[in-house]
Formats: structure tokens, C-alpha cells, sequence
């Protein structure tokens, strides 16, 4: 029998300040509240909670939201955030509570081992599929990512900021950058497009050639797509002055593409953009690093890979974001995570943990767990 978390209706909404490092995103914004204000719902926004994405308080209050503490907006039935919880918060994880929000266990497993302990419902955003593979709620934060990372990327070539003194365009006589890109999905395509934008020379690198052949169409630029292989990986990472790792594999740690070998082959100060990092990471000397401190160099190549990028451009991440996010958390609140997976059959694939078990496959591969089926986890 399922518990009354799961399956009765949710009355109070609680959005929590970010307190991840450099996390300046909001999960819900003054429109959005008022929409669950007007269904009936009462919403819970931490004092401050929108600052960093230059919202205030007041707009808030005005959409008919409470504005409160911390404790008393983690004391709501529904929590929604943007990242995972941190550790000064899993103490206000409990059972009878549904977390809504990033989750990436498989990155960061000791925050999986905190959702367990504490048998709280937890359903990542970034877990939650389509029956044709597409994943709606990550899909925002992608696309803003990989836009991200060609932006970051022509940047950090830049010799004052420890790159090799190449601009990624070139100019009338002179060669652009080589811009390999590993990884043609939501963020890749960005990426590679973006680069080819900027008149890099580009190449795009995924194992699906039916992915490729769908992009063909829009390709522009000296953007070439390439099917990948481990050879071919081999042969052109050392030629790069701008890497991209872009691959995903939902809910599981991302597969090393890069090892420490091929690393140590590339171009002195070329530089390595990693946003795989909040699934693990790509490339095997990546170390998850902040905006604050964003690149660490390791023989002799700038590695880039902070694990919230789209914190970077708060405002425009946390639009993109409650755009596609509202619709479920209103049908979560509005009438319960059961009959919300009714209606959005996509949001089973979201539960990763319930009353002390893991019930994604990919999750508990990544954490050593045996898994539950996610139906199981609701009876």
C-alpha cells in the first residue's frame, strides 16, 4: 500500500536558497507561484531565495507566495530545487517528504546514501524521460550548458586567462581553432553549433549515426559530424584546442572517453571543457571545479568543469528552467505522485529513491544498490 505521501494530494510547496556553491538559480518564479497560489496551493519561498537570479522577495509576496525560513520551507511536503541537497541540509530530509530537483547520485553518491538513510521520495529532474528517449527537464539546462561551454571555451583560449593565445575564429590568413566535440545530444549540438558560430573549425563526435543525420540539415559553418569510435578518439583529441565533453548516459555515471594518456598528449594550453562533470565526468583528469575557481591545469591543459554551469546566467537558467518544471509540479501538489505518474507516465523514470530504496536502474548501478522497480516503490 502506497504511503499518503505518494499518493494524496500535496498542499504546501517549499523552495529553499540555494546553498551549493556558486548556485545563484531559483526553482520557481514569481509567475510560477502564482500559478500553484491560484490552484489552491500554498507556496513556501525561503526569504532571499531569488536574489541571485535578481529576483526579490516582494515579487514573490505580490504572486501571494509566504515568504519564510529556511526550516519552515523544508518543513513543506514538496520541496523544489535546483541542485541536490548539500550536507548541511540532510538533516532536514525526512520520510514524508517529495524532493524535486537535480539529484545527479550517480556523481554524487553520498547525497544518495543521505536520501536512503533519510527514506525520503526523491525524483530527478535530470531522470525523468519520454517514451522516444527525450528528457524534458534536463533538456533547458543543456541547452544552455553547451552554449555555455563554446562561450566559456573561446575564453579560456585566451592568453591572458592561461589559454594558448588562439582565437577561436581566426581572422582573414590565420586558422581558427579545432574544436572537437564529443557528444551530439542537447548540449553538443549547442556546443558545436555555437563554436560554428563563432567560425571554429568543429567537430561533432557521436556513436548514433542517425543522430548525426538528423542534425545534417541544420549543420552550418565548418562543422563537420563525425560517427565516433575509440580510435578516432585517439587520433584527434592531441589536435584540439578547444574538447567538449558533452556525452550522457541518463542517470548513470558518464563513460571515460579520455583518459590521463590521451590528456597528456594534447597541445600545451589547449583547454578542456567538461559537462559531463555533475554525472562524473568524460574525461578522466576532470575534477569538478566552481565559478569562483573555474579551471584547474593538469599537464598542461586548462581543464574547465563546473558542475552547475547554467548557475552562471541565473536569470536565464531559472526562466528556461520553471518553464518546463511547473507543469509537474503542479500535477505532484495538485493531485499526488501517483496519480501525477498517471497522467505523466515520464515521471516514473524520475523516481530515484522511495522510503529507503532505489528505484532507477542507472542510479543504483552507479551507487552498487540493487534497484526496485519503480512500480514496486510505489505500492
Amino acid at each position: 500500500m502506497a504511503s499518503s505521501i505518494l499518493s494524496a494530494p500535496i498542499a504546501s510547496i517549499g523552495v529553499p536558497t540555494e546553498i551549493k556553491v556558486d548556485e545563484l538559480r531559483v526553482a520557481l518564479t514569481p509567475d510560477g507561484a502564482k500559478e500553484l497560489v491560484t490552484q489552491g496551493l500554498e507556496v513556501r519561498i525561503q526569504i532571499g531565495a531569488g536574489a541571485g537570479a535578481g529576483i526579490s522577495d516582494d515579487a514573490f509576496a505580490k504572486a501571494g507566495a509566504k515568504m519564510v525560513t529556511r526550516d519552515e520551507a523544508w518543513a513543506s511536503h514538496l520541496v523544489v530545487k535546483v541542485k541536490e541537497p548539500q550536507p548541511e541540509e540532510f538533516h532536514l530530509l525526512r520520510k514524508d517528504l517529495v524532493l524535486f530537483t537535480y539529484l545527479h547520485l550517480a556523481a554524487y553518491p553520498k547525497v544518495g546514501e543521505a536520501l536512503i538513510q533519510a527514506g525520503t521520495t526523491a525524483v530527478g529532474y535530470e531522470t525523468v524521460q519520454m517514451a522516444n528517449g527525450s528528457l524534458p527537464l534536463l533538456a533547458p539546462m543543456s541547452e544552455i550548458a553547451g552554449r555555455l561551454a563554446a562561450q566559456v571555451g573561446a575564453h579560456l583560449l585566451e592568453r591572458p586567462h592561461g589559454g594558448s593565445g588562439v582565437l577561436i575564429g581566426g581572422c582573414t590568413g590565420v586558422r581558427p581553432a579545432k574544436v572537437i566535440v564529443l557528444g551530439a545530444g542537447t548540449v553538443g549540438w549547442n556546443a558545436a553549433r555555437l563554436a560554428a558560430a563563432m567560425d571554429a573549425e568543429v567537430m561533432l563526435l557521436d556513436r548514433s549515426p542517425q543522430r548525426l543525420r538528423n542534425l545534417e540539415a541544420d549543420r552550418r559553418g565548418r562543422l563537420i559530424s563525425i560517427v565516433s569510435s575509440r580510435g578516432l578518439i585517439e587520433r584527434i583529441v592531441p589536435t584540439a584546442d578547444l574538447l567538449i565533453g558533452a556525452v550522457l548516459t541518463p542517470g548513470s555515471r558518464a563513460p571515460t572517453l579520455v583518459d590521463e594518456n590521451l590528456v597528456k598528449q594534447m597541445k600545451t594550453n589547449a583547454v578542456i571543457v567538461d559537462v559531463a562533470i555533475d554525472q562524473g565526468g568524460c574525461v578522466s583528469t576532470s575534477i569538478e571545479t566552481t565559478h569562483t575557481n573555474p579551471t584547474v591545469t593538469i599537464h598542461g591543459v586548462q581543464h574547465y568543469a563546473v558542475g552547475n554551469m547554467p548557475g552562471a546566467v541565473p536569470f536565464t537558467s531559472t526562466e528556461a528552467l520553471v518553464s518546463v518544471t511547473l507543469p509537474y509540479i503542479l500535477g505532484i501538489a495538485g493531485r499526488g505522485l501517483e496519480e501525477a505518474i498517471t497522467e505523466r507516465p515520464e515521471l516514473l523514470s524520475g523516481l530515484n529513491t522511495v522510503s529507503g530504496s532505489v528505484c532507477h536502474p542507472g542510479v543504483a548501478k552507479a551507487l552498487g544498490i540493487p534497484p526496485r522497480h519503480p512500480m514496486a516503490c510505489l505500492r
